[in-house]
């Protein structure tokens, strides 16, 4: 027991010294934490050797940009562009106060953060600093994107920022990283415009969903599923042809216009087998082209093999990469492409107003179709140019949807002239000078001559051929025997059109005037005062009425007294 008892004092006592001591050699600073020197990585200018008191600011703020200490870091800075304007540090001070704003985060501080970036470049347009903050810029949107179903304004933004600065600085080292960072910026963009296509396409709106889905996948080729828009645009064609089927037009029109759109359907099937043929739905492309009875076309090992190496370079995305995205706010860009080129440009956008035009003309086209090749469909521009250069017909809507005037008349053929006439009055007066097809005036098929539409002054409007013209009257007719005589007219074969017989109607088929209207209504009350009125003198008094007699009528002022109402004299 007592050696027990020595044990535990003899602990104690070194517990007590060795805290004793160790307060000692922390006090003295021997094993005092030091500030790990600042690296490039940190300062650009971190290996510059220099005891300059702008040298000694600069790395000050440095070190507490790296500590977190923001408003430390820009107090010393802009100590630094005040004190020494002078100084070599003053465009990295000056990048460095952004660099600040980006770091703290927050909506307010990343608006202060791009407007010193983009003074910066306005400073100083040239410098190869200048890239990077452009490069910041662009970064400032890319960390504020949402998700697809959210507003896109922010990842549109940032394509913008991420466009200007590859085009801007194309020699810059931060090209590739840019690039990068537009194919994801991209894939979020396809995103939001595929869950829109999908939506119409669910409320069986054919032409919003194609305007959309074939907007998308001409704006981003290097999307993920892009062989899944593909295949939506060309079930909506598909959709297209069976509804041209149940259409009010004849057999021939209804199968010109379901073949369109089969060729159409065919047409955004091949695609997915030529260009994605790597990509999972390339079977069912080929299912649906066995469908419609199509042929299937086969890719190129070069299409092949860009497809192959394209799908490799996405990252795969695992259970843990789900959970991350549900409980996050932040875009999923895992599935974007690590190579190809990113478009730097937007094509023309396809509008869903302009492929119902386009769908009017594809019905007039299949109606009147006059030997013309049927419309094609140019994706980026939603032009409907015919093969061959051959117009289109008269009557039918380009795809601005402006009708399509009637080109001009081929030499000897009649046209629509306008030619003087005399009038009634000696005068001379424009008369509408048709095609022979639709003379006005022109012989009838029995001899008799046609007569002659006359207006208000008298003006006539006859038909003048190519060659000859009718004679005119110098009077105007004003009977049917008044008529004159035309000279016949070359109609090329064709029937004229006018009355076969122009006798004037015989007068016992003529109306006869309706009698004069007699009121025969009897009255059966009080007399009417029905004395001459001319003779009254033109004083204020006035004819005398007649005298109310309550036997024979009664009124709302004169009411026949019953029962007790007799003996009231009031």
């Amino acid at each position: 027991m007592h050696r027990n008892i020595y044990r535990y004092v003899a602990i104690g006592t070194l517990t007590l010294v060795g805290l004793t001591w160790g307060a000692t050699v922390a006090q003295a600073g021997i094993f005092h934490h030091k500030n790990k020197p600042l690296t490039t990585a940190d300062d650009a200018l971190a290996s510059v050797n220099s005891q300059q008191p702008d040298k000694e600011l600069f790395d000050r703020a440095m070190l507490a940009l790296k500590k977190g200490k923001y408003d430390v870091a820009r107090l010393d800075l802009q100590t630094l562009l005040n004190t020494y304007p002078d100084s070599e540090y003053q465009m990295r001070a000056k990048l460095a106060i952004g660099d600040t704003w980006f770091k703290e985060g927050g909506s307010a501080a990343m608006e202060q953060a791009e407007s010193e970036y983009k003074d910066f470049i306005t400073f100083f347009p040239n410098q190869p600093e200048a890239a990077e903050a452009q490069m910041k810029v662009a970064d400032i949107y890319y960390k504020q994107m949402a998700k697809p179903d959210r507003d896109p304004t922010k990842a549109v933004r940032a394509q913008e920022e991420y466009r200007q600065m590859i085009l801007q600085f194309p020699d810059s080292t931060l090209i590739p990283q840019a690039k990068q960072r537009l194919r994801e910026v991209q894939e979020v963009l396809a995103d939001h415009e595929e869950d829109i296509g999908s939506y119409y396409l669910s409320r069986n709106d054919d032409s919003a969903a194609i305007a959309r889905l074939q907007s998308l996948i001409d704006s981003y080729p290097l999307y993920s599923r892009a062989d899944e828009v593909l295949l939506d645009i060309g079930d909506a064609y598909a959709a297209q042809a069976r509804t041209a089927q149940q259409l009010h037009l004849d057999a021939a029109a209804r199968e010109r216009l379901s073949t369109l759109y089969v060729e159409r359907a065919a047409q955004a099937y091949d695609r997915v087998i030529l260009e994605y043929p790597m990509m999972p739905h390339v079977d069912d492309a080929r299912d649906h082209l066995e469908a419609l009875n199509q042929p299937i076309p086969d890719p190129s090992k070069q299409q092949i093999a860009q497809s192959e190496a394209q799908e490799q370079s996405r990252e795969l995305v695992n259970l843990k990469d789900k959970f991350v995205l549900l409980i996050t706010a932040r875009p999923s860009t895992l599935q974007a492409a690590r190579m190809g080129e990113p478009l730097l440009t937007d094509p023309t956008p396809i509008l869903a107003p302009e492929l119902v035009k386009e769908a009017m003309s594809d019905v007039t086209w299949a109606q009147h179709p006059d030997g013309k090749p049927a419309p094609t469909f140019a994706a980026a521009s939603n032009a409907i140019a015919p093969a061959n250069g051959t117009a289109a017909p008269a009557g039918s809507m380009d795809a601005s949807g402006n009708t399509v005037a009637p080109s001009a008349a081929p030499s000897g053929d009649t046209s629509l002239q306008l030619q003087d006439v005399s009038g009634a009055s000696g005068g001379t007066s424009p008369a509408v000078d048709t095609s022979a097809t639709q003379a006005v005036s022109a012989p009838s098929s029995e001899g008799t001559p046609a007569p002659q539409s006359t207006g208000s002054t008298g003006n006539s409007i006859q038909a003048t051929g190519a060659s000859a013209s009718a004679p005119t009257s110098s009077t105007p007719a004003s009977t049917p025997a008044s008529w004159p005589s035309a000279a016949p007219q070359p109609n090329g074969g064709l029937p004229t059109v006018a009355p076969k017989n122009n006798t004037p109607l015989p007068a016992t088929q003529a109306p006869t005037e309706a009698p004069n209207q007699i009121n025969d209504v009897t009255h059966s009350g009080h007399a009417i005062n029905t004395a001459d009125q001319s003779n009254a003198p033109s004083g204020k008094k006035k004819s005398p009425k007649p005298k109310f007699n309550s036997k024979d009528a009664s009124s709302s002022k004169h009411k026949k007294k019953k029962g007790l109402d007799k003996l009231n004299p009031f």
